[in-house]
């Protein structure tokens, strides 16, 4: 109420048109609808709303506005009264003051929702009385009316409360007229922007129907770069709405001309959605047309683009992903998995590459489905003789179906066998030509006729598209072998000739081996983010990006590509920012899955070795993600880490307790990898010294780690070394000289009971006596737990053995219940079922 003193301040002094003089001095409890109270003028309180609503006081329409939440909840058991107040909202919304303008604006959200919920009374209030207001103000003359207005929009839109139809006929028309070439640059800019916002908000129909031309109009706004600037910004939400065919047909050339404006902020926006359109495209379209246009921004003259482009160069090359080649994919929870097994995936139908790193991908319907049911039926009724399998009908082939057949090369490869002396054919070749010509290994070219290398390049050019066909990948598992076969016996003889005699001819060295997954530059520039000079030229952090995105990389490239990073992903583990070797230990563990066990063993473990001396900073990322990263290993190694665990105890910094806390929290995990032996010898050690940990978080996390070893020992029957670790704790804690460790040991046998980790008469036998002598101690926190767990965990869970204790148990409660400290007799009182208060809140 910051402007009320003011307005008292200027002499007002009428507190009774207020309707304020009943509430003191105190602003703090005057309501905000205090003026709807009964006065000196006679009024009903839709009159009292009516005259300050209109009053020509500006502070008295200030206040109606901010109030109007309030005064629509009193009326609203009335249907007509309500209709006046929303009539009365109505009128006030031609208000000549700005400032009551926007107050009433930023209500309106408020407003929505309260009406959403009324419903079934107003169904259509909000449409007929509120919707007009909101549109009405994004043409307002004001500034902040126009900005209060947008933000109202977007609530609403977040909160689904304007219904499309509203959208189609009330909305977007005014921000088709507002983005027209003959707008106001103001108005205009301002309406691009909302219209980008609100696109992701909208269903693909109204995107498509009423907003997509409008929006290739504006990416090509060669007067006001502000509007294309934000066209580029947004882009890829466009891209995602209206789909592939609209992206590939309208959106892709705009995409090229902003990826080349003369200003390299637009060019530099076009960098960072380039993953997001190119998930909206097809494969063919990324890999001849987006990858040179993503080449370009990445040699682009502008420091900023280049920074830009290298940020979002993993998250495209993300993109190429194919989980039926990879074997892999994300959930929604983000969980990185095997494919399933179904009939799509041995058609190769099951997926869609593109994005797989950043999208839960999943098995789909696929539009070849007669065709394997065709497969299906075929498998469940095979041929009777093999006159019925040799039949095949001439106007149908599966082969055929899938794609073209393989080219006829048999004259190529006839030329290519026909051998002829060698002297015979060497007189006329030219000096110049000798350099092309392909000979055998040792020089032994005697009896062979010599062929050029653009001759095998002729052949196997036209092999090349089938090799590598994507479209191939639905042919049946016979069919794929029989094309395989043709396209190993054609390249059989094609190999003798690949051989390349250095010493005779200086042809250059064969290069080495390259995947065939992604375009071949985007994999050189992402391997050249390691280099120095790029930090220089580039970006001081591009080693950081290159480390965030290498197992999308590594993802998209399979276990088959590996080597292609493996001398990158050294570098930078070993790279001298630890930032870059933390973003690296907090993905290990997603790199392991996706490498598996063998490649784990051999490239990861060294590095993960590491990781565990490095900094603290570092050794926070595997440490977080040490169960996950340990369960792939084998058993055997696995067993190794056993010795290593106790070294995460020692810290750079004592104070950093939350190390230790996530160590508690690992190993809680961790005992179901290992042995109840191995647990006993080497995780019960470190899980007892945690229990004394000087921090309360530390501590208490821990008990809950001496419970999960405890269920471990029973659980595998090793009641030994169970009754070893009872007794230890009974040492450790129950005669504890510090209140802490007694009350510790309350709250574990509290646990121990309520997670039914041991027999409850082997409960009885060895730990409950320890537990009813804490009754008495002198520190009241610790009555209070050892009275929480015998009056919600011993005397509940126990009903079938507590009889042989019932008279100690008894003497004990009535004890506690007696007790001089108010939280222990409550405690001791209290009944099972009632609500548990927090235990954290009695240390």
């Amino acid at each position: 109420f910051a402007g009320l003193s003011l307005y008292f301040e200027d002499g007002h002094d009428d507190l009774d048109d207020f309707g304020f003089d009943d509430y003191g001095s105190e602003c703090d409890g005057i309501r905000i609808t205090a003026f709807l109270d009964a006065g000196q003028d006679n009024l009903t309180p839709l009159g009292r709303l009516e005259k300050y609503a209109f009053s020509e006081n500006v502070f008295n329409r200030q206040i109606v506005a901010r109030g109007l939440l309030d005064v629509l909840r009193e009326f609203s058991d009335n249907e007509n009264d309500f209709i006046s107040v929303m009539e009365t909202v109505a009128r006030m919304s031609e208000d000549g003051e700005p400032t009551v303008r926007a107050e009433l604006m930023e209500q309106v959200p408020n407003i929505a929702m309260f009406l959403h919920e009324s419903q079934p009374n107003f169904p259509a209030a909000f449409s007929r009385y509120l919707v007009p207001i909101v549109v009405r103000y994004l043409t307002d003359p004001n500034n902040q009316v126009r900005k209060t207005s947008q933000a109202a929009l977007l609530v609403l839109l977040e909160q689904g409360l304007i219904c499309k139809g509203d959208m189609e006929t009330k909305v977007c028309p005014v921000l088709l007229d507002l983005t027209e070439p003959s707008s106001d640059d103001d108005y205009k800019i301002e309406a691009v922007a909302i219209m980008c916002k609100l696109v992701t908000m909208l269903s693909k129909d109204t995107v498509e129907h009423l907003l997509l031309l409008r929006f290739c109009e504006l990416c090509s706004d060669a007067r006001l770069f502000q509007v294309r600037k934000v066209c580029a910004a947004n882009f890829g939400e466009f891209c995602s709405i209206v789909g592939q065919d609209a992206t590939e047909k309208l959106l892709m050339s705009k995409f090229f001309d902003l990826c080349s404006d003369s200003l390299w902020g637009i060019r530099k926006a076009c960098a960072e959605c380039f993953m997001i359109v190119s998930n909206s495209t097809s494969p063919g379209v990324r890999r001849t047309k987006l990858s040179p246009l993503f080449i370009s921004l990445i040699s682009d003259q502008s420091r900023w683009v280049r920074q830009a482009a290298f940020q979002s160069l993993g998250r495209f090359i993300s993109t190429f992903a194919n989980p039926s080649s990879t074997g892999l994919y994300f959930k929604e929870d983000g969980t990185l998995l095997e494919v399933p097994r179904c009939p799509f995936d041995r058609l190769g139908l099951g997926f869609d590459s593109g994005g797989a790193l950043w999208l839960a991908l999943c098995c789909r319907d696929s539009p070849l489905s007669i065709e394997s049911s065709m497969l299906q039926e075929r498998n469940n009724n095979p041929p009777t003789n093999n006159e019925e399998t040799e039949q095949t009908d001439e106007n149908f082939n599966s082969f055929h179906y899938w794609r073209p057949p393989l080219p006829d090369i048999s004259e190529e490869l006839e030329m290519l066998k026909d051998q002829v002396p060698l002297q015979n054919q060497t007189a006329g070749i030219k000096e110049g030509e000798k350099e092309e010509m392909v000979v055998l290994e040792d020089g032994e070219m005697a009896g062979l006729k010599p062929v050029t290398s653009s001759q095998i390049q002729k052949v196997l050019d036209c092999l090349q598209p089938h090799m590598d066909d994507p479209d191939a990948q639905g042919e049946d598992d016979c069919t794929t072998f029989k094309i395989n076969c043709q396209i190993q016996q054609q390249t059989s003889v094609l190999s003798e000739f690949k051989y390349l005699n250095h010493s005779s001819y200086s042809c250059p060295p064969p290069p080495s081996p390259l995947q065939n997954v992604i375009p071949q530059q985007l994999l050189d520039q992402y391997l050249s983010m390691t280099d120095p000079a790029r930090a220089q030229t580039v970006d001081t952090e591009i080693a950081k990006h290159c480390a965030f995105s290498l197992p999308g990389v590594a993802l998209t490239l399979g276990q088959q590509n590996w080597h292609c990073l493996k001398d990158t992903y050294e570098t930078l583990a070993t790279d001298v920012q630890w930032k870059v070797r933390r973003t690296l230990a907090f993905s290990i563990h997603e790199l392991a899955v996706i490498l598996g066990d063998q490649l784990t063993a051999a490239d990861l473990v060294p590095i993960f070795n590491g990781f565990l001396k490095d900094l603290d900073e570092v050794r926070i990322g595997v440490l977080k993600h040490l169960y996950d990263f340990l369960k792939l290993l084998h058993a055997e190694k696995r067993r190794e880490y056993l010795y290593q665990l106790q070294e995460f105890m020692v810290t750079d910094n004592s104070r950093n307790w939350r190390f230790r806390y996530e160590l508690a929290e690992q190993l809680i995990l961790i005992i179901e990898l290992y042995s109840h032996y191995d647990v006993y010898d080497y995780l019960r050690q470190i899980a007892l010294t945690l229990c004394s940990d000087k921090v309360s978080e530390v501590r208490w996390i821990s008990y809950k780690l001496v419970v999960e070893i405890l269920q471990k020992m029973y659980a595998c029957g090793a009641h030994d070394l169970g009754l070893n670790f009872i007794n230890e704790l009974i040492v450790r804690f129950c005669h504890c000289p510090k209140w802490v460790g007694r009350q510790a040991f309350a709250f574990i046998c509290q646990a121990i009971v309520e997670e039914d980790c041991m027999p409850m008469d082997q409960f009885a036998q060895h730990l409950l006596p320890s537990l009813l002598s804490l009754s008495s101690d002198p520190v009241a926190n610790v009555r209070v737990l050892v009275a929480k767990a015998l009056r919600q965990s011993v005397m509940e869970k126990g009903k079938d053995w507590v009889v042989a204790y019932s008279d100690e148990l008894e003497e004990t409660v009535m004890a506690l219940q007696a007790d001089k400290d108010r939280d222990v007799r409550f405690f001791a009182s209290q009944d099972s079922n009632m609500a548990l208060m927090d235990t954290a809140a009695l240390i």
